[in-house]
């Protein structure tokens, strides 16, 4: 049998990892994220998209767009949470026709989000018969596989691209795997069954999917739309589907580039499968701005794919949200609910207080706090976070050690604790994030 090979020193500077040797010991240096692909920025009422700025975060409403009341109390209320943009349906003459007092309603509640209206099959006719709609809207999102067939295709796409220039609006031209362009499938198709080497069905629809997105952008860049006004999107339904599209079309262009998996799922299911693939495209420094699509429970909150879109952004060390709430998963030593209800309360009041914070604290997205269950790892974790607790677990004393700045503060006990921490919580905020930290500093 023949021996395992060790490689030499020379021969494992081979490996694709760096590293270097500091005083006999292997020090690997682990890769990040891939840097941003270079897309064209992209400006949608006062955000930019691409271009260099930050991910943006969007969302979609699902009131009645007619219903101008609770369609803006919606989009306050995603706004709200942080998203940075808030698409809206717009199917019908009622909607189109409610857009300027939905852009209204939210002025009145100092709520200044980009609106994007979504368009399918008749979007040319509402945004004509419309025109305070077309002028209120920020970007119109249109679907080259439905906004038009046969000799219409092109008349009703050329339509909303002119009008998009004539309002100086930016498009989104969002190709979609349920609706894809049939003609153009059904040609590839048949091309493929012709060629000498024919590849798998699903890959050349994969191919339909980015060939709709690149010819509907070169179509509206020949009426007259600048690149800085079209970003593009391809949403598919199966994570690796998504990643194998978008992975070519940053490949071939440089348009600003919108992520989003469709038809995602509800609850764990659909986070799950949105975070897989939007997380390794953005590892490979693919996407300008992502939704993260989630169907909603029955009545259920509509701002939970905000939070996720935010955490995942977060979670790979992109963007800044939120202050961290670190809590260990539970264990035997942890039969009591005292951590869980403390995490679960102190996670909740802090995105609940980010509004009035993020204006009188700034860089407080930035703290970190940790509530621990038991003496295994908790006075660790606790020292590696700006402010960390660690709950007794089963059995141990009933003392609870706070850690500030990774040094012992504080032990608190008794049936206060809860309301005892959140208010060091509060305190060590305005002590390093206030007014005041920032005048000491100065001084």
């Amino acid at each position: 049998m023949a021996s395992e090979h060790c490689p030499s020193h020379s021969e494992a500077m081979e490996i694709p990892l760096s590293y270097r040797i500091v005083e006999g010991i292997l020090m690997i240096a682990f890769p990040g994220p891939a840097p941003r692909q270079h897309t064209i920025g992209v400006k949608v009422g006062g955000v930019t998209v691409g271009g260099g700025a930050p991910i943006v975060v969007q969302s979609m409403t699902n009131t009645d767009t007619a219903d101008a009341e609770a369609t803006a109390k919606q989009v306050a209320a995603l706004a709200r949470a942080g998203s940075e943009i808030v698409r809206i349906t717009v199917d019908r003459d009622e909607a189109a026709a409610a857009v300027p007092h939905i852009k209204d309603r939210l002025a009145k509640m100092n709520v200044d989000v980009p609106i994007v209206g979504d368009f399918h099959y008749i979007g040319h006719k509402l945004l004509a018969d419309h025109p305070a709609c077309a002028e209120a809207l920020d970007k119109y999102r249109i679907n080259p596989g439905n906004v038009g067939f046969k000799e219409k295709k092109d008349r009703q796409f050329g339509a909303i691209v002119e009008t998009a220039i004539r309002y100086d609006k930016p498009v989104r031209i969002g190709a979609n795997w349920g609706s894809l362009d049939q003609e153009l499938l059904t040609h590839l198709m048949d091309q493929n069954a012709r060629s000498n080497a024919p590849v798998d069905a699903r890959d050349v629809t994969r191919e339909a999917m980015v060939q709709s997105a690149l010819l509907s952008a070169a179509r509206a860049e020949e009426i007259g739309l600048p690149r800085s006004k079209i970003i593009l999107s391809a949403k598919v339904s199966a994570v690796q589907d998504l990643i194998a599209v978008y992975s070519e079309l940053a490949r071939r262009c440089d348009y600003a580039v919108h992520l989003g998996l469709t038809e995602a799922g509800m609850g764990s299911k659909g986070i799950v499968a949105s975070s897989a693939a939007i997380g390794v495209l953005l590892q490979q420094g693919i996407g300008d701005t992502i939704r993260i699509s989630l169907t909603p429970e029955p009545n259920g909150d509509r701002t939970l794919e905000v939070k996720v879109a935010q955490e995942l952004l977060q979670t790979l060390g992109l963007r800044t949200f939120v202050p961290l709430v670190a809590a260990c998963p539970g264990c035997g030593r942890t039969t009591s609910t005292t951590f869980q209800e403390l995490a679960a309360n102190i996670q909740t009041f802090i995105r609940d207080s980010m509004p009035e914070w993020k204006a009188r604290y700034p860089g407080v997205e930035g703290l970190n706090v940790a509530v621990m269950g038991c003496i295994v790892n908790g006075p660790g974790e606790s020292k590696h976070a700006d402010i960390g607790i660690s709950l007794p677990g089963t059995g141990e004393q009933p003392t609870a050690p706070v850690f500030i700045d990774g040094k012992k503060a504080m032990t608190l006990r008794g049936p206060t604790l809860a309301a005892d921490f959140q208010k060091i919580v509060v305190d060590y905020i305005e002590r390093r994030f206030g007014s005041s930290s920032g005048q000491a500093a100065a001084e």
